[in-house]
């Protein structure tokens, strides 16, 4: 079966929840040099502003499956459109240093109930020979959004706004979230969901709506799954089984952060300023990085099932780990730095094809299908930890020594890449139940 607009339109919709989460997590690289001067803040305290929404993020995270049970996917994802709203619209008008770290919060919870809620209905939406490359859309969107952030500072940043401007860079957000917010009272409920619940006649006309070609066998087969999962008892994940798995759930998520993409992409800015760039070429510089991420997180997303997950993995690293070592002999020598531009689009092109495309994908299959759901929680949590801690410390650390902190995630990465060697299986071509067996916890 093909796919049809009815699907189409629902995965477009839905997915512009990553275009938001990447846009307010980045645009935050626009406004660190002004909001410095208007609230006199020191390394530690502009470290605290940028990952404050961060800190929202996880507890977003953690607890969008609640509403997102209750309430439904899609009138969950209305609750994330709001605080989208509410926190642009916060910031821009923010009276303190404490309103905006208040804001930037509520959107942090957007951020993260949208992170799992939007890929969970485009999911359970699409039909099984589509899902992988329409779940695929809420990262490329994520991207999208990391590039429009970059351009809309860079624009704003034209208009001699002076003081302002950094108000005008936090609150243009609110109207793609009201854009969002109204798009999503055109799309379905997903039909899991209303199986769930036993509205199995709403759940038959959506799959019928989405174009499955024999809608009642697959309402079936959902009605039965569910059955599956409420019969069998919970099952703890914290035993030695499950070692290996939450090992690499773990150190995936840790190390996605240790390469240092999201302090790249949160202080982009003053990162090029360091270097000794101009406002106009800094903002100019941001968004050819963010054209070079989504470039290569595209192609990724292409070959991902023919090059195989670990492959991507280990040559992404590499690459990583060599252009991060470059990064921090640049600012270490305070020469060439005309080759910044292009250690850094080479930094994120590796990133973009390993670490950016692997992460969510990899996560989501060394689990067994019982404890899945408490193992992608640890995994992405601790994901979202890292961020938190890496972007409120960088800016100390930079203060100190613009290169030690590249310095630092080189380290990392050549740590990475031994580790991903050693220990991760391949996953591709693998099916999920001989996967199990591989590691070891097959029931």
């Amino acid at each position: 079966m093909g796919i049809n607009r009815y699907l189409v339109k629902s995965t477009f919709v839905s997915a512009l929840g990553g275009l938001l989460f990447g846009f307010d997590t980045a645009v935050i690289a626009g406004t660190t040099h002004q909001l410095t001067v208007v609230y006199h803040l020191t390394p530690s305290l502009l470290g605290v502003t940028v990952s404050s929404a961060l800190w929202g993020t996880v507890v977003g995270a953690m607890t969008a499956g609640y509403p997102g049970q209750r309430f439904g996917r899609r009138d969950s994802l209305r609750i994330m459109a709001v605080f989208y709203f509410l926190s642009a619209l916060g910031c821009a008008l923010a009276w303190s240093w404490g309103s905006l770290l208040a804001f930037r919060i509520v959107g942090g919870l957007g951020i993260g109930g949208s992170s799992v809620l939007a890929p969970m209905y485009i999911a359970e939406l699409s039909p099984a020979k589509w899902r992988g490359r329409l779940v695929g859309c809420f990262q490329i969107s994520i991207v999208v959004g990391i590039l429009l952030a970059y351009l809309s500072n860079f624009l704003i940043g034209g208009m001699n706004l002076g003081m302002a401007e950094w108000r005008w860079k936090l609150g243009i957000a609110a109207l793609p979230a009201f854009l969002f917010l109204v798009m999503l009272f055109f799309i379905p409920r997903s039909p899991r969901w209303l199986a769930l619940k036993n509205r199995t006649q709403e759940a038959l006309e959506v799959l019928r709506l989405t174009g499955k070609e024999n809608p009642g066998q697959e309402l079936d087969s959902i009605v039965a799954s569910i059955h599956l999962e409420s019969s069998a008892a919970a099952e703890p994940i914290l035993q030695r089984k499950y070692l290996l798995p939450i090992v690499l759930a773990v150190t995936a998520g840790a190390f996605n952060q240790l390469t240092g993409i999201n302090a790249c992409l949160y202080y982009l800015n003053d990162i090029f300023a360091a270097a000794g760039a101009s406002n106009y070429s800094a903002g100019m510089q941001s968004v050819t990085i963010g054209i070079t991420n989504l470039f290569f997180t595209v192609i990724a997303m292409s070959v991902i099932d023919q090059f195989g997950r670990k492959k991507l993995l280990l040559t992404g690293t590499a690459g990583v780990c060599l252009f991060l070592a470059a990064i921090g002999e640049i600012f270490r020598t305070g020469t060439h730095q005309g080759w910044l531009i292009w250690m850094l689009m080479a930094f994120m092109g590796f990133f973009a094809i390993s670490q950016g495309a692997v992460i969510w994908v990899y996560i989501s299959e060394v689990f067994p299908t019982r404890v899945r759901a408490q193992g992608q929680a640890i995994g992405t949590s601790t994901l979202w930890v890292m961020n938190a801690l890496i972007s409120a410390i960088f800016p100390v650390l930079a203060k100190k020594s613009s290169a030690m902190p590249f310095f630092f995630f080189a380290t990392m990465m050549l740590i990475d890449f031994i580790l991903v060697a050693a220990i991760y299986p391949e996953t591709k071509g693998v099916s999920l139940e001989e996967l199990e067996q591989r590691l070891g916890v097959a029931s």
